[in-house]
């Protein structure tokens, strides 16, 4: 079964029958909380593993320099060769074992990050799979790649490199200080002259720096969003020369990144040296207080070279605590882009409602994508088990929305959409996509094999879907299927026949093939009832004639609703359903709405007057 995004959805310039984008939701800050926790229990063994590592690595790194001040004081005592000696080896062998626990450390982080990385990413495909067509093509990709890549990337990066690193720094500082207080007591008081700089700078720096995160990564994805529509929609860009047009959009897009990048720099060019300012003034004092000390007998210099040395290393961490919060910042703002695809509605799983035949009824149908946009106002149609509607009508009718109300895209606001007597929206996905299947002009072919490609529709008997001895399908009904649509052939000459593999860089597969090869897949899925909105139009003549030959097997036997855009196939359709501003305004034979001379006799005018080339609608 095929159900995809027309090209027509493309929002370059939205038509008038098509929802307006929408961003995704942001979770809250307790569900961010929930997350954090819920990852710290299931993780708890290789967190406690890591923070044990860190601490010994850490504690490790504080004895260098109460070895390197006796070194000094012992020089300066003139102490023998051996014993200065002796205190570098030391020293050496110190360094080396804080090295090997910092690597050791470092390696239970990345584990820990890419195990993340791996969980985030496929419980987020796992729910956007889930959710209803209409809301994703509201959002549009742009804003669910983002969240999916650079958001998850960024919260890798938070939990990979910002934690450890916060943890670290933090645990040097409070270590550095008791380290500091048992050197010299005196002397440590000194470091209260530095905390004004750091607590009422980050206090500055920190809530304008958040506002100008969440604002940046909202105009990142707006960027990715801009340039996977230019690109999707290239076509229409050249054809209706909007190159400019898109050029400027996606500038302006890129300007403010630009911008919001500018404002945080400026911030942290003010939050940076004050975070410097933050050790160096107590330095500065220390070395005054401590010489005045020394020369009283007061302090030795072991104790002074000791200190100097520990404020010269309480610089690094400091930062690195404050700046990787920052970071952190960040992976907490991205996680709440990507947390937030859960609070959106997923589509029913559970049994639901089951038709009891094919009869597809509508009356009273009204659909608007928000409160104050409705497109369809009481749509009433009956279509027949095997019948054959074609719906033609301008652009911005509505004949889109309708296919995709039938298709089950987005359900009714209100109104009744019945097949066999169960209503649309009370259906199971699974139920809906096995009855009614959207036929559009594109149509995805995924890398792999020919047989992964064909063997996407879960194999269903009578009853539905059989048990799991019999739910594969065998070489022979493959082979059937593409033989139906015309691939036989082009299958037969693969390397490897049915596990050849295609889409890939090597084996790209043209339009004409992916559309059949699409076409094979819905034949094996079996729906009843076929929504087709112009399978074709986008293709050249010869490619459209082939298609439309391997589309005629699978109609066969199938109600069939054709959204209609040009007039050369309606004469054969049963009924012709003729739209205007969201009404069907005329409903008949090809033959019986000529004599009406109305609006369907309008169209064909026009469209025969043009040599029947011109569109009867958008």
């Amino acid at each position: 079964m095929t159900t995809t995004r027309t090209a027509d959805a493309t929002p370059l310039a939205p038509p008038a029958d098509e929802p307006p984008g929408t961003r995704l939701p942001l979770a809250r800050q307790q569900e961010v909380h929930h997350w954090f926790w819920t990852f710290v229990r299931g993780n708890s063994g290789r967190i406690t593993a890591m923070l044990t590592l860190f601490g010994l690595a850490l504690a490790t790194g504080l004895v260098g320099p109460r070895l390197l001040g006796h070194l000094v004081e012992s020089v300066q005592r003139s102490t023998t060769t051996w014993r200065v000696d002796m205190v570098a080896l030391v020293l050496v062998a110190v360094l080396a074992v804080q090295a090997l626990l910092t690597r050791a450390a470092q390696v239970q982080t990345t584990l820990l990050g890419e195990k993340v990385l791996a969980e985030t990413r496929e419980s987020f495909v796992r729910r956007v799979m889930r959710l209803p067509l209409g809301t994703v093509e509201s959002v549009g990709t742009g804003d669910l790649l983002s969240r999916a890549t650079s958001d998850v990337d960024r919260l890798n990066e938070g939990i990979r490199l910002a934690m450890p690193r916060i943890l670290m720094a933090a645990v040097t500082l409070a270590l550095t200080v008791v380290a500091m207080v048992l050197t010299s007591p005196l002397l440590s008081l000194l470091l209260l002259t530095g905390l004004p700089f750091a607590v009422f700078s980050t206090r500055w720096y920190r809530p304008r720096a958040t506002r100008g995160y969440e604002e940046l990564l909202k105009d990142e994805a707006e960027v990715l969003t801009s340039t996977h529509e230019t690109v999707r929609g290239a076509a229409s860009v050249e054809a209706l020369g909007l190159a400019r047009r898109r050029i400027d959009h996606h500038g302006s897009a890129v300007a403010r990144v630009v911008r919001h990048r500018r404002r945080i720099t400026g911030l942290q060019t003010v939050w940076y040296p004050s975070l410097d300012l933050a050790t160096m003034v107590p330095m500065a004092f220390t070395l005054l207080a401590g010489g005045a000390a020394y020369r009283d007998g007061r302090v030795g210099l072991a104790e002074i070279t000791a200190m100097v040395l520990y404020l010269q290393s309480l610089n690094g961490p400091l930062v690195e605590l404050l700046s990787w919060t920052d970071e952190l910042q960040v992976g907490s703002a991205a996680l709440r882009r990507i947390l937030g695809v859960e609070r959106l509605p997923v589509e029913r799983s559970d049994t639901g409602a089951v038709p009891t035949g094919r009869r597809i009824r509508l009356r009273g149908v009204r659909f608007g994508y928000d409160a104050g946009r409705e497109v369809l106002h009481g749509i009433d149609l009956d279509i027949p088990p095997g019948g054959r509607i074609a719906v033609v009508g301008t652009s911005g009718a509505g004949k889109s929305t309708l296919g995709k109300l039938l298709a089950g895209v987005h359900h009714p606001t209100a109104g009744v959409l019945e097949i066999g007597d169960a209503p649309v929206s009370a259906m199971s996905i699974g139920t809906l996509r096995s009855e009614v299947a959207l036929v559009t002009q594109e149509n995805h072919v995924f890398a792999g094999s020919v047989r992964d490609n064909l063997t996407l529709p879960e194999r269903r008997g009578p009853g539905g879907r059989t048990g799991p001895d019999d739910d594969t399908w065998g070489d022979e009904e493959l082979w059937a299927a593409l033989r139906t649509v015309g691939l036989e052939e082009w299958a037969r000459k693969l390397p490897d026949g049915l596990d050849s593999p295609v889409a890939t860089e090597e084996t790209d597969v043209p339009t004409v093939t992916a559309q059949q090869i699409a076409l094979a897949r819905l034949l094996l899925a079996d729906p009843h009832t076929l929504v087709l909105d112009e399978a074709t139009a986008l293709m050249e003549p010869t490619a459209s004639r082939q298609v439309e030959r391997s589309m005629a097997a699978l109609l066969a036997g199938r109600s069939v609703i054709s959204i209609v855009h040009r007039l050369d196939s309606v004469q054969d359709a049963d009924l012709i359903a003729v739209m205007e501003s969201g009404r069907i305004v005329e409903l008949g034979s090809h033959h019986e709405l000529l004599e009406k001379d109305g609006a369907y006799a309008r169209l064909w005018r026009s469209w025969t007057a043009a040599g029947g080339g011109a569109e009867a609608g958008g």
